[in-house]
């Protein structure tokens, strides 16, 4: 029985463009309508500020696919259990970045933009509990900038699939590396036995 270190690097390779999405869209959050002067006079929504697409989904999902990537055939199994153990640890490390990502990018689409209303700068969801979803009619009420709402849903609703997508591809490699870790050592036992 063979390790399965080809399914793993193939695993790496799609989270590189996920964590590289994820990276864009927290950039683009941070420029609403690729204008600088909301970041500059600090009117963007809070949670933005916790990046969970640069950091969790991004940079930190860098790890895991780095590692998936570079997962080397060894022609001795107790090292190659040892990689695969590594790629697990790693699995786990992608699984709280792409959770964290889910979250914040959760948290970030129920509370809504921080945006100017005919009252001022405001959360003027913020007290609905993400209805506001649901109700696009009521999306006028922010005035500047300009469509932020439709800005913010659809960038955040990006985070939110690829945070999934990523944290199912770090869960197939955990599943992977734990049951290559455990049964590649008693089949390279029995092949030893075999053989002899």
């Amino acid at each position: 029985m063979c390790c399965s270190v080809g399914f793993a690097r193939s695993l790496g390779l799609a989270l590189l463009p996920l964590a590289l999405c994820c990276i864009l869209a927290n950039l683009l959050l941070l420029f609403p309508m690729g204008e600088i002067t909301y970041i500059q006079q600090d009117r963007l929504a809070s949670y933005i500020w916790y990046f969970g697409g640069l950091g969790g989904g991004g940079l930190l999902m860098l790890f895991p696919a780095v590692v998936f990537i570079t997962l080397g055939k060894c022609s001795c199994c107790w090292n190659e259990s040892l990689m695969m153990c590594g790629s697990v640890l790693a699995a786990v490390v992608g699984m709280v970045g792409s959770g964290y990502c889910f979250i914040m990018s959760g948290f970030a689409l129920v509370q809504g933009p921080q945006c100017f209303t005919s009252y001022g700068w405001s959360y003027p969801f913020a007290d609905q509990g993400g209805r506001y979803l649901l109700q696009p009619e009521t999306w006028s009420r922010c005035l500047q900038p300009v469509h932020i709402v439709e800005w913010n849903v659809t960038l955040l609703c990006v985070l939110l699939g690829l945070a999934v997508l990523e944290f199912i591809i770090c869960l197939l490699q955990l599943g992977n590396g734990l049951v290559n870790a455990v049964c590649r050592p008693c089949c390279y036992k029995q092949e030893y036995s075999l053989n002899a």
